[in-house]
């Protein structure tokens, strides 16, 4: 099928809609958008039960071994903004595609790796390809299928996708790490594959001339790097000290760029984040949202995995198994979850979604070490699930609705932005409180577990606010 190039109304001003949609290019085409997404989450989750044997394999020192993780998450995180930006101008086709065969290429070097250091080189590329694919793989579906339900199908698909890919990779990670941790790695390549010779052909062509505009250097430059040392500060700072002098000088220095970045943007004449879009009452509502919501989610499943392995002394495949039934909640209703919020409101849904999962943490507190799986753990999963079934779509719906055509990726960029720093904030929070009970308690296993908990419930709660902000985007013009 094909798709009108006009373009949206008002995209030459600041205020228009996205382009209208004579037909969505077809469910063909979603699937190769959700196939790129499932890869990309397949990958986020699917690592962490392989490191013990990459440790022992390649000889890596604890302090190495945790870049196989934090490697892919600082180019992920450091580079979204950049890769929303150039979806936007230099075209989404090409940016998806482009940003799937790094992916593929860079998943068999991984795989192949002879030592540590190439293998986070290897995740470190492989997070930067990410941070371009995600935000073009959304954009693509936000100008293409049309707002409303039509849209809100299409991306609660795209979330069921994410969340089936999460929690495959938890379950293919603890199969394949029994047979080496090298199929681990190169999982994600005949998916490369497949998205690359399917999006050829099924992926809408980008508009003539999408390829003429400049982008902004100096904020490309000041954006990625405040984002990187962001990003990497975070992921360092539990292991070097939250105050110690490495710590805060890389914060300051952090803070510096995005200073220098804000001012580089005033002043520019075609700037890469206009800062009128980052003062949009939605946008922020909806980006505050993502931070809480995902920050909480990424704490309670670290949590969550330590606590089954660590004192009810599960198996890492017991313990994916048991996260099974939260995407089996998670998929069977995000395809629905969209054509709900379309009809009855996205901020009641998100609202709703954000109270199921604040739910489902406080059931958390209720686990003991004799906790049976049927009556504790798995109330426990299934509300998850609902709840983020619920919120996830609707946050999609949020970020991009009534944003003119020409900054659909940069919305994209800036939610999964949010939504990489939202995660590594609250987890290093968690992980702090856990590891003060752990201390002020010696002996006791349950120690610092539940004020973990009480730190996750806050956060999702805090992240209720946000709704406020976001019903502004239904009610009234882009603003």
């Amino acid at each position: 099928m094909k798709r009108t190039d006009q373009p949206a109304t008002g995209n030459a001003g600041g205020t228009g809609t996205v382009a209208e949609v004579s037909s969505a290019p077809g469910t063909p085409a979603l699937l190769v958008l959700c196939a790129a997404h499932f890869m990309d989450a397949i990958d986020l989750s699917d690592v962490g039960v392989a490191l013990p044997a990459i440790q022992r394999d390649l000889d890596m020192a604890s302090g190495s071994l945790q870049w196989v993780v934090s490697a892919y998450a600082l180019g992920y995180g450091g580079f979204l903004l950049l890769g929303g930006r150039v979806a936007d101008l230099f075209g989404r086709r090409r940016a998806f595609l482009t940003a799937v065969a790094v992916f593929g290429v860079v998943s068999v070097l991984g795989a192949l790796a002879p030592t540590g250091d190439l293998l986070i080189a290897a995740r470190l590329v492989k997070g930067v390809a990410a941070g371009f694919l995600a935000p073009a793989a959304l954009s693509l579906i936000t100008t293409n299928w049309q707002e409303g339900p039509q849209r809100g199908r299409a991306l609660g698909w795209y979330a069921t996708a994410g969340a089936s890919g999460f929690i495959g990779g938890l379950v293919l990670g603890g199969v394949l790490t029994e047979l080496s941790w090298r199929l681990v790695f190169a999982l994600p390549v005949p998916i490369a594959v497949a998205a690359l010779l399917a999006g050829l052909r099924l992926l809408p062509a980008d508009p003539r001339g999408s390829a003429r505009e400049r982008i902004d250097v100096p904020g490309a430059l000041t954006a990625t790097g405040a984002l990187v040392l962001l990003v990497y500060a975070l992921t360092q700072a539990p292991s070097h000290g939250w105050l110690s002098a490495r710590t805060l000088v890389l914060f300051v220095v952090a803070a510096g760029l995005l200073v220098l970045f804000l001012r580089v943007e005033s002043r520019s004449r075609r700037p890469l984040v206009p800062l009128s879009f980052l003062t949009r009452r939605a946008t922020a509502g909806t980006n505050l949202t993502i931070f809480a919501m995902w920050g909480a989610y990424t704490s309670f499943a670290f949590l969550a995995t330590l606590y089954l392995q660590n004192v009810l002394d599960w198996t890492p495949l017991q313990t994916a198994g048991a996260f099974v039934p939260l995407g089996l909640a998670n998929g069977a209703l995000a395809p629905f979850a969209g054509r709900l919020a379309a009809r009855f409101g996205v901020h009641r849904m998100i609202a709703a979604g954000m109270l199921l999962l604040a739910l489902s943490y406080a059931l958390f507190f209720r686990i003991g070490p004799d906790s049976p799986f049927l009556t504790v753990v798995l109330p426990v999963m299934v509300v998850n699930g609902i709840g983020t079934a619920a919120t996830f779509p609707a946050l999609n719906m949020a970020a991009v609705a009534r944003v003119p055509d020409r900054d659909q990726g940069l919305a994209g960029a800036l939610l999964n932005t949010f939504m990489q720093i939202g995660g590594a904030v609250v987890l290093a929070l968690v992980t702090a409180v856990v590891e003060a009970g752990q201390r002020a308690n010696q002996g006791d296993p349950l120690a610092g577990y539940g004020f973990g908990t009480g730190v996750i419930v806050a956060a999702v709660l805090a992240g209720l606010g946000g709704t406020l902000l976001i019903r502004h985007r239904t009610d009234s013009p882009d603003r």
